[in-house]
């Protein structure tokens, strides 16, 4: 986190820190959020969390030797302090959900922000909820450039240096000249929407032009400029990513252009985002407990 210090300061604004508030820092790290937070709020409404005990023990150190003496708590970030509300959630590391045990926590007039992200590192995005004073919750997914490193137990897909070499240089299974331009890269909304309703793909962000791969199957997409409003389009394997791309970029275009989802956040765990039209929407993982006596 503390190698990302724009990103984190822009979050911690987001925040609206204020005096006296009670802060929940989830993923302690090097403990600057939660000094952050202890300087702004007062370090008696703070309690920063980590499932290292190694990093809790010497963030208390360190935040001591600033002064700070918040709660600092070894346990499991998804589940949070239990039997504690908070005026402010921080997650320092990205998730495939938002954690409902956090959201619960929420007192009213909260706000709790995590990123969010699937298998691949691409394209991610930015849950932000709030509890209003009556106790009713409004969520929405932003499409964001970048996120914080993906939380634990996440397995991620990857490009790997040999993947990224053939794509680059071998001249694929065939290519065709488009006059239709790909998404551009400022489509975040798009782009948030292909990770999860496309799955399994990744982007190329040090290749010159839009390049695509998709481990999984070994497909691949290369899509360079030849001239005005000219591209040649090169793929290999059994994915037609392209495809793909121009479909979901009619949907996209035909929901309004989206760079918010609303995130709906059901009672019994569920998540879902969806365009404010409804046009474009997409689950969550779901990964509510099963229930022992109902599992075949």
């Amino acid at each position: 986190m503390s190698t990302v210090m724009g990103l984190t300061a822009s979050l911690l604004e987001e925040l609206e820190l204020r005096p006296g508030q009670r802060v929940l820092d989830v993923g302690t790290g090097a403990g600057v959020t939660a000094a952050v937070a202890c300087e702004i709020c007062g370090d008696r409404g703070v309690v920063t969390l980590d499932r290292d005990r190694h990093l809790t023990d010497a963030a208390a150190v360190r935040l001591a030797g600033l002064g700070f003496r918040p709660q600092v708590v070894c346990g499991s970030g998804e589940q949070g302090v239990p039997g504690r509300e908070f005026d402010r959630v921080f997650v320092s590391y990205a998730m495939q959900h938002v954690p409902t045990a956090l959201v619960d926590q929420l007192a009213p007039g909260g706000r709790l922000l995590v990123h969010i992200t699937s298998a691949s590192p691409s394209w991610p995005g930015l849950a932000v909820v709030e509890r209003a004073s009556d106790g009713r919750i409004a969520a929405e997914l932003r499409a964001v450039e970048f996120a914080h490193r993906a939380g634990h137990g996440m397995k991620r897909i990857w490009l790997n240096e040999e993947f990224r070499r053939r794509i680059a240089s071998e001249p694929g299974a065939w290519t065709q000249r488009s006059m239709v331009a790909p998404p551009a890269d400022a489509d975040r909304g798009l782009w948030l929407a292909a990770d999860h309703l496309l799955g399994g793909l990744v982007r190329d962000f040090g290749a010159e032009h839009l390049v695509i791969g998709a481990p999984g199957c070994g497909s691949w997409l290369r899509v360079e400029p030849v001239g005005h409003r000219r591209w040649n389009v090169t793929m290999r394997g059994p994915r037609d990513i392209w495809k793909e791309l121009q479909n979901l970029k009619a949907r996209w275009q035909a929901a309004g252009s989206p760079s918010r989802y609303r995130l709906h956040v059901d009672a019994d765990g569920g998540q879902r985002a969806a365009s404010a039209c409804g046009r474009l929407t997409w689950p969550l993982p779901d990964i509510r407990p099963v229930d022992e006596g109902s599992a075949t």
